[in-house]
């Protein structure tokens, strides 16, 4: 699964240990996603839609 995760947190000046704070993660989870060897669970997905104020499609693209 494609993913906008990495571009979306630059732009908001995140670091990925923040963004992983936020979400109640790993930093490890973060770059896994980010570089799309996780997909994350649907409450993860959820999550991140949240911190973004986007939906999940669009952070992710099947």
């Amino acid at each position: 699964m494609d993913n906008r995760l990495a571009e979306l947190r630059k732009s908001r000046g995140w670091s990925q240990e923040q963004l992983a704070d936020m979400l109640g993660v790993s930093r490890q989870t973060v770059i896994s996603i980010e570089k799309g060897r996780f997909d994350p669970s649907l409450p993860l997905a959820f999550r991140l839609s949240d911190a973004f104020g986007l939906t999940i499609e669009d952070i992710f693209r099947p």
